[in-house]
């Protein structure tokens, strides 16, 4: 099917009025569904919306790959519906440690899952790109707490994170003998590589943690 096949049995099966560009948005990821027009794509292309959401994120996807309504889901996990409500609206997770592990159980997420659901990614990798640059025990208890991990597990990733970034970024121990270029240019290289190494670690020191911590990523 085209995008316009699907925007045209959008409208003539449910009376949506959806672009062929909508469409395209929606399978490039640039722009995203409301619940009924999910739920609508789904019956045009003869699937379950929770085929048509296999990555999902945030909890809103979880919430419609199940198949339930928000007062259902409230209800599941001990919250009232407007309480869910506020929290799928900002996309933070604000339950207490019971509905917490509720919430793990019924969408069968890892602690990594746990935490991108959560909406706290980028407030984990924050604290990990401090740890790894810093001092790392200054930040075992803040991340302990986002993450659903034991302390101890918490303190020896943050430690070998920590090591190995340090070793990525300490300098190269100058070496006599021939070679092309000056000290200056050699140094200037290895600088230049070791920082280029170190953005990139930095760049993905969420996964890293999770790698480090034999947690497999944020997918279900």
């Amino acid at each position: 099917m085209l995008p316009s096949h699907v925007a045209y049995g959008l409208g003539a099966q449910y009376g949506l009025r959806v672009a062929t560009v909508t469409v395209i948005a929606w399978e490039r990821g640039t722009a995203v569904p409301s619940e009924y027009e999910l739920k609508a794509l789904a019956g045009v292309l003869w699937c379950s919306p929770a085929e048509l959401l296999t990555g999902a994120r945030t909890l809103r996807e979880h919430r419609t790959a199940k198949g339930l309504d928000q007062a259902e889901f409230a209800r599941l996990l001990g919250l009232t519906g407007e309480a869910y409500r506020r929290m799928e609206e900002s996309g933070r997770w604000r339950g207490n440690d019971r509905q917490s592990a509720l919430l793990t159980k019924v969408l069968g997420l890892t602690p990594a899952g746990f935490v991108t659901v959560s909406g706290r990614d980028e407030e984990l990798a924050g604290l990990l790109r401090e740890a790894v640059t810093t001092r790392w025990q200054a930040r075992v208890r803040p991340v302990a707490k986002l993450v659903p991990l034991e302390h101890g597990v918490v303190q020896d990733v943050l430690e070998q994170l920590h090591t190995d970034y340090q070793a990525l970024m300490a300098p190269m121990p100058s070496r006599s003998g021939t070679g092309r270029g000056t000290g200056a240019g050699r140094r200037t290289e290895r600088t230049g590589t070791a920082g280029d190494a170190g953005r990139a670690f930095l760049a993905e020191v969420l996964e890293r943690f999770w790698r480090t911590a034999g947690v497999h990523g944020p997918q279900v």
